[in-house]
């Protein structure tokens, strides 16, 4: 018997997944936290089951518990998975105090000097990690531009990092929605944004002065791999809420490990590395500068 109210031809869409059990979730757990270093408490199950569901419809009606096996075996696929769970929200200036201390005193102190103090003479080296969609590396980038120029022979460099491959391909198109203008002081506008005409109307785009400085680069904090050097800047904002105590940890070492002896580590505004045991120095609250290994031992 046929069943009834159907077309003929028409498409069988794939029937909405069925949610992952206590066992299931549990394996995407430790799967995430394995990969990352992010922990997904229960109550992130709702965000799984609404960020996976897609891709398992694109597969074909896979389930959560075959989706797990196949993201275990499948390194492109666990790739995909973490790019569906991370969450992507910033702001051109966003936390405008860091960038006011970045105008007021540190880049006024570099440029009377003629360096930035760690014998790398007017070479500037900064890292955007958890860079998201672009706009701390370009707001960064406009920020170090105006007040260190290109004619004075200071040379810049910015890397933009995150776990995300989805979200790095946004980023180097350096476009944005053009309502995004609201957040960037007019001076900065006038000068380092183009406005999009014909096809492009309604965005805007950073200029291919600002986008030479910048370059991308999938990095998990989780492990470092990849990166070498050390930076005079180092901003991690809003990265560290998503850790525990330990995969934090590992990650603030490691951030520490590529910043300069004379450099400065940003995070956000919730996050901070108060208490005995970290090897820093408080600058501001959310601003840090490093010390070394032995005074930190000391606290």
């Amino acid at each position: 018997m046929s069943e009834p109210n159907r077309e003929q031809g028409a498409p069988v869409l794939p029937r909405e997944p069925v949610p992952p059990t206590e066992r299931e979730f549990a394996g995407y757990q430790r799967l995430v936290y394995r990969e990352a270093g992010i922990w997904l408490s229960p109550a992130k199950k709702a965000l799984l089951v609404g960020r996976v569901s897609r891709r398992l419809r694109e597969l074909g009606g896979l389930s959560f518990g075959a989706y797990l096996r196949l993201a275990e075996d499948d390194e492109a696929e666990r790739v995909r998975l973490l790019d569906a769970l991370c969450t992507h929200e910033t702001h051109f200036f966003r936390e405008p105090r860091h960038f006011e201390l970045l105008e007021r005193e540190v880049l006024p102190r570099w440029r009377a000097r003629g360096d930035t103090g760690t014998g790398e003479g007017r070479r500037v080296r900064v890292w955007s990690a958890g860079c998201s969609s672009g706009e701390e590396p370009f707001t960064l980038a406009m920020v170090l531009r105006h007040h260190l120029p290109a004619e004075e022979g200071w040379d810049i460099q910015i890397l933009a990092t995150d776990l995300s491959t989805r979200v790095l391909e946004r980023a180097r198109q350096a476009l944005w929605p053009v309502d995004k203008a609201e957040e960037i002081p007019r001076h900065y506008l006038r000068a380092y944004m183009l406005r999009g005409v014909g096809s492009q109307e309604g965005k805007m785009k950073a200029g291919p002065e600002l986008r030479s400085l910048v370059r991308f680069q999938r990095v998990n904090l989780n492990d470092g791999q990849g990166l070498m050097g050390r930076f005079d800047l180092v901003f991690c904002r809003n990265v560290l809420i998503y850790f525990d105590a330990a995969s934090k940890a590992r990650a603030v070492e490691r951030l520490l490990n590529h910043l300069s002896p004379h450099g400065l580590l940003f995070l956000g505004h919730s996050e901070s590395l108060s208490g005995p045991g970290w090897r820093v120095r408080t600058v501001m609250p959310t601003v840090y500068a490093p010390r070394p290994r032995e005074a930190a031992r000391r606290d």
